[in-house]
């Protein structure tokens, strides 16, 4: 007897198809509610947090990357 036959495929098939509807429908759930076409109160600070984060890091590379150069320069003269 084979493991991979059609009643065990459309089995498989079924239960991924169910699980699936299952798991998307927890996830809509456990996403927070847009109030009055606004984004909620923590998604508003998340963006600001990661946006905040994100131009510290770049300016930090900035400064890094220009010194870097300056420090070059230095050593070859």
């Amino acid at each position: 007897m084979s493991i991979v036959n059609r009643r065990n495929a459309v089995l498989g098939w079924a239960t991924w198809k169910v699980h699936k509807r299952r798991v998307k429908k927890k996830a809509r759930q456990a996403v927070p509610a847009v109030e009055e076409r606004r984004p909620n109160k923590a998604a508003i600070a998340a963006a600001g947090a990661a946006a905040l984060a994100g131009s510290v890091l770049w300016r930090k590379t900035r400064k890094g990357s220009a010194t870097a150069v300056a420090e070059a320069e230095a050593d070859t003269e």
